[in-house]
């Protein structure tokens, strides 16, 4: 899977946009071929409202902190332009999603088609059925390290949920290409060695070749013989 996506996550004042709640913080890392390529976007803004106290103790982030940060129309467009047309992975993606186009909704601009998110908590479901599907149980369940995450934080996270996208997708293996599509996972194939353009040259002398040669002459039935004139080496 070489295909560009982007994981995405937010940090917001509370949890209903329909009440006015508003993004606080973006995070957004991209992925080709399963795996992060080192791009990212992290992006804290000014919500022009209170942050609810419970979204303060969970991300660390208050109103003193971010009213010297842009509001979201000031950074719209570099969001717009890292998502470009790709794939948009989150957790419990509506969530996500619903934020996004609100600030969109709000400063005139269309919104991201919700075909192009991908909730990879409902993948989680799907594949782990019963199990918690949290973002924190994944990492536990896949023994990503949590050990530097003391806050919710959006790059952070977004950073985590790739690695666990990864791993709901087979794992390292799978995004170095080992296994084929057509085969069942844990099978690995490796790729046919080509032939050496030009053969090697000879290690042994003429003397040698013919010494070699008397001494097979003198073996009964020895296995040599059946490689002469093989083109295998003697």
């Amino acid at each position: 899977m070489s295909q560009r996506q982007v994981v995405f996550d937010t940090e917001t004042t509370g949890l209903y946009p329909e009440e006015g709640h508003r993004i606080t913080e973006i995070g957004c890392v991209e992925l080709s071929g399963l795996t992060p390529t080192g791009r990212d976007l992290r992006l804290l803004i000014n919500p022009e409202r209170q942050i609810d106290a419970d979204a303060v103790a969970i991300t660390g982030l208050t109103n003193e902190m971010l009213k010297d940060q842009p509001v979201f129309a000031e950074i719209a467009d570099q969001v717009l332009a890292f998502f470009e047309d790709s794939p948009i992975i989150a957790h419990n993606a509506g969530f996500d999603m619903s934020f996004i186009n609100m600030e969109l909704k709000r400063c005139g601009r269309a919104p991201v088609d919700p075909s192009r998110f991908i909730d990879s908590a409902a993948l989680a479901r799907e594949k782990f059925p019963g199990a918690p599907a949290s973002l924190d149980a994944l990492c536990k369940r896949f023994d990503i390290s949590l050990e530097n995450r003391t806050k919710h934080g959006a790059l952070i996270d977004a950073y985590l949920l790739a690695e666990v996208w990864l791993e709901l997708h087979g794992g390292r293996e799978q995004a170095l290409g080992l296994l084929g599509e057509d085969r069942a996972a844990g099978e690995v194939s490796f790729p046919a060695r080509p032939p050496r353009p030009a053969p090697l040259a000879p290690r042994i002398s003429a003397g040698e070749k013919a010494a070699h040669a008397a001494f097979i002459a003198e073996l009964k039935d020895s296995v040599w013989s059946k490689f002469e004139g093989s083109g295998r080496p003697g």
